[in-house]
Formats: structure tokens, sequence, C-alpha cells
């Protein structure tokens, strides 16, 4: 309350102090949510050239968001010790600055060091820049300055596979860290100029180091677990045991101290609310889904279907076009219908995107590809904001950035386990259709004897035969891998639309739908 009292007094900017301050905030906004998506299809670049395995390149993705989600719940508490604009000011700079040491990275181990700096540092970006771009706009006009901000988050994902693809391809990776660079300085230099005087008071609030520590050591924990797992099999494992101990023991403890501390990290009283509860399940197990889907599509497509970045970032990149488009009229539309509605529609339409892609072959031609994407596009206009205006819906005006910082954490998190999760299904998917396939590679299999004898005849040496003939076994069994989890996802968003009718959400009016639309980023 005392925050809000003391920017009561700034009134909203004017003219091109308006318009540079937009620009500002939305250029910060736009190069922390490129980061999310632009390394995801440079993975086998990257991995390539620091010579590690595929699956260890996906660690760049994990890394950065679970350090981001960790980072989310501190972003109350630090405007509070530091203030809302330097704050803002200085997750800038420092993202800037571990883009740079990104890119400067010589191996797996500085470039996830780094990675887990520029996410941590992310964490308080995206809802100060919020924060700041309401104060800037009147009360009447908040509509407007969230539009704007959507789109810019909207756009960012679509760039991010394209942009990543295309450095990849014809520059080198540590370029898509080097980009930040002068559009981080030139946020950070029009920021400074048009909001250093805007400040929030600064008080000494208290911090739950306990809650902080646990947090830390549960999620690092699970995450390195399921990182680690593939690569030493599992609980078979000591390592893998030890892990996964320590994340359940920490997280049982993090739950008693949280649900017992007078200033808890995270409100986990929260979820006593029906509201809450099942929007921010359906919405952090969605998020999960589609995030794992968005790392595991361009990594299939370039290690099994032979294209290169730029290709398969311009397969993602449809997505956009309809999730642009129709956003505007899913914020018109929200504050006089029932979020559930809305919600049903985009996880059916979720569903027939990830079905569609389950009919994929090895000879999946590029509209067959783009076409299911371009279909996503349309869900995903009505997946964020009425998920979050269902989980906010009836909680009093001081608990909303509480439930917003605790839901944002839940979700993050679940992108980041998605996309192990999903790594590592695929890779165990592959193996048991490929041991199916290859039971069929034997002598008194007709199909099997004239595929060799046809090779051949072609010139091929039986040994050069077999190989050939393991290398299309091996291409099969990834495409049935991929279809696989494509139809799990599809029957997981179907079976996630019940969690959206427990919920009884309140007719929302602007204001909520306008606070809705501040926390669905």
């Amino acid at each position: 309350m005392a925050q809000a009292q003391a920017q009561a007094p700034h009134p909203p900017l004017e003219g091109a102090q308006l318009v540079i301050g937009t620009i500002a905030v939305s250029l910060a906004v736009f190069m922390n949510v490129l980061d999310t998506s632009i390394a995801n299809v440079s993975i086998p670049s990257i991995s390539g050239d620091l010579g590690v395995s595929s699956d260890q390149g996906t660690w760049v993705i994990t890394s950065f968001a679970v350090a981001n989600a960790i980072s989310v719940p501190l972003t109350g508490w630090l405007t509070d010790r530091v203030g809302q604009v330097r704050l803002f000011m200085a997750s800038i700079l420092l993202f800037v600055l571990s883009s740079w040491m990104c890119g400067l990275s010589p191996n797996l181990p500085f470039l996830l060091a780094s990675r887990v700096l520029q996410g941590a540092v992310a964490g308080p970006m995206i809802p100060l820049s919020q924060t700041l771009l309401l104060a800037s706009y009147p009360r009447a006009k908040a509509p407007m300055a969230l539009s704007m901000w959507a789109m810019t988050t909207l756009i960012a994902p679509v760039a991010g596979p394209i942009l990543g693809g295309w450095i990849s391809d014809n520059i080198s990776w540590p370029w898509i860290f080097y980009v930040n660079i002068p559009v981080g300085a030139a946020a950070a230099a029009a920021t400074w100029a048009i909001f250093r005087n805007r400040d929030s008071v600064i008080r000494k609030a208290p911090i739950d180091g306990v809650g902080l520590a646990l947090l830390i050591v549960w999620v690092g924990s699970l995450q390195v677990m399921l990182d680690k797992g593939k690569d030493l099999d599992w609980f078979s494992s000591t390592t893998i045991v030890v892990l996964g101990l320590v994340a359940v023991i920490a997280l049982a403890f993090f739950i008693i101290w949280e649900l017992t501390a007078e200033h808890p990290v995270v409100d986990l009283s929260l979820f006593s609310r029906r509201n809450f509860t099942g929007g921010t399940i359906a919405l952090s197990v969605g998020y999960g889904l589609y995030f794992g889907n968005l790392v595991l599509l361009p990594l299939w497509l370039q290690t099994d279907i032979g294209y290169t970045a730029t290709e398969a970032g311009l397969v993602m990149a449809p997505v956009g076009v309809f999730a642009i488009l129709l956003s505007p009229v899913t914020g018109k539309f929200l504050p006089r219908t029932d979020p559930r509605y809305i919600a049903t529609l985009a996880f059916l339409i979720f569903a027939l995107s990830f079905w569609m892609r389950s009919r994929y072959t090895t000879g999946v031609d590029t509209r067959s590809l783009m076409l299911p994407t371009l279909i996503q596009g349309i869900g995903m206009a009505g997946f964020f904001i009425p998920l979050v205006s269902i989980t906010l819906s009836g909680l009093p005006g001081h608990r909303i950035p509480a439930a917003s910082g605790l839901s944002n954490f839940v979700r993050i998190m679940c992108g980041g386990i998605g996309t192990s999760i999903f790594q590592t299904a695929w890779d165990h998917r592959t193996i048991m259709h490929h041991a199916q396939l290859t039971e069929q590679a034997n002598a008194y299999n007709p199909v099997f004897g004239q595929s060799i004898h046809q090779m051949g005849a072609a010139g091929y040496s039986q040994p050069q035969a077999y190989g050939l003939f393991n290398s299309m076994v091996t291409q099969q069994a990834a495409q049935l891998g991929v279809n696989d989890l494509f139809f799990i996802s599809a029957g997981i968003f179907v079976a996630l639309i019940a969690l959206i009718w427990i919920t009884r959400p309140e007719r929302a009016g602007g204001g909520d739908a306008g606070a809705a639309a501040a926390a669905a980023h």
C-alpha cells in the first residue's frame, strides 16, 4: 500500500515523454521475452560448437527458466528495498552484462552459469515493466497500454526462433546473445531519461531467508535431477537418488515453513482458493506442455529431418499471426463473458494442433508443419489472459501481487521442467521404437530381405546396406517418438479442461481484466 501511495502523485506522462517511455519499456520486455525462445533453434549449433550432446544443450534453456522462476517471487521485496525504477535499470544492465558473458562462453559450464545469472536478473523485469507502463498512462487509457505491451510479448517469441535460426546459420550462435547489448543499452538510457524521477519509496522490508534458501535447494535439485537423469540412467544412479531425496525433503520443509512464516517468500495459502488452484495448475501444466513442444519441434526438425536452424525457426513463426490479431479481441470480450469458455476453446485448439502433429511422417512437407502452428496461434490468443483472470478472480486487491507472483513462479517452473521431461521422454520413446523396429530385421522377414537386396543391387555392400537400413530405422524411431509426445500432449490438454471447470470465477470488470492482462505475462 505504501508503494501504491508513493506512486500516486506521479502524473501520467505526455507527448514525447510518453512515446519514449513506452518504447523504452517495450524494448526491455522484447529483449527479455526474446531470450526465452531465441536459443531454441540454436541448440544443435551450440551443442556442436561446445562439444556436448543435444540433451545437454537444452540446459541452456532450462537453466534460464529455473533461475527466472526463483527470482520472480523476490520482485516485491527487491522493489521495496531498491525502488522500482532503480531495480528495473539494474535488471536491464545486468541482463546486458550476462548476455555478453553468454556470447563469450568458451564451454558449457560457463555458458550455463551466465544463463543462470541472465535468468535471475530477468525475473523482476517483466512485472516492473508493467508497473511503469501503467503508471505512465491515464487510468482510462490503461487497456491501450496493456494492449501495446501484450503485442510486444507476443511478437518476441515469434521473432526469437527466426532470428536465432538466421544468426546460427549465417553468423555464429554467440550473436543470439550479443544482439541484446545494443537493445539493452538503448532501453536503459531511455528508461533512466524518462523515469529517473518517478521512483517508488524505499523501505526496509523483511526477507524470508530460510524460505528463499529452501526454494533454491528444492528447485535446483529437481532441475539438475531432470537434466542429468538420462545421462546417469535415472534412479540406478546414486547421484540421481540423492538429488531426488534432497528435492523432496527440501520441498516438504519449504511448504511447512512458508505456511507458518510471518513474511513468506510465496503465499502458499492462496492454494486454498478454488479459482487460484484450478487456474494456476491449468495454466502452468499447459504452459509446460507448450514450452516443451516449442523446444522439441525445432530440435527434431534439425536433428532428424534435415532442416537448418533458419528453416526450423520459420516453421515456428506462424504461431504469432493469429495470436497477435486475436489478442485484442480476447481482451475486448473477456469482461463480458465467462473466461472459462474462452480458456476451454483455447485448450481444444491446442489439443487439435498437437493431434495434427502426431500424424507427421518422416516425409512431412513444410505446409503440413506450418498448418498446426498457424492454428495453435488461435489458441495462444485465448490462453494466458482468461486463465489469469480465473486465477485472480475473487481475490482482494492487496493479495493480487502475491497471487500473480506465485502463479508466474509455478508457470515458469513448469516451462523448465517441461523442457527436461520432453527431451528425456523423446529419447526413451525413440529407443523403445528402435528396438521394436529392429526386431523385424531378420532373415525371415521378406520386406527386410527385399530392402537389403535392393540396396545391394544399387551398389551397396552388405555392411553398407545394414548401416543404411539402421539409419532409416533410427529416423523412423525418432519420428514415432515425437508423434507419441504430440499425441500425449493433445490428450493432456483435453484433460486439463476439467480443471478449468472446477473454478467459479466472478464476472470481471475492466479493472480486473487489466490486472489479469498484466499478470498474464
